[in-house]
């Protein structure tokens, strides 16, 4: 396929960098540097995991309300409890 890019100023200092340290082509450079972040954002998307939560218990008595915010910083606040 024959295109016209534009390539942004910065994209193209990291370009003409990697064209003189391998010696390659443009066109098979920007082929290959196409081709690596497609790959890679295929990739990542396909790895990223759900978030799951893992519940704990907070060891609190049963007859206790957890409703009860300022109940629950009384108890906090008591250095014999529990």
């Amino acid at each position: 396929m024959r295109t016209t890019l534009t390539i942004d100023d910065d994209v193209e200092a990291l370009l003409r960098q990697r064209l003189r340290a391998s010696g390659e082509p443009l066109k098979q450079a920007v082929n290959k540097y196409l081709r690596l972040g497609i790959l890679a954002e295929e990739k990542q998307a396909v790895s990223k995991k759900p978030f799951k939560l893992k519940p704990s218990r907070f060891g609190l008595p049963t007859h206790f309300h957890i409703d009860s915010t300022s109940e629950l910083l009384e108890k906090l606040e008591d250095p014999n409890w529990p």
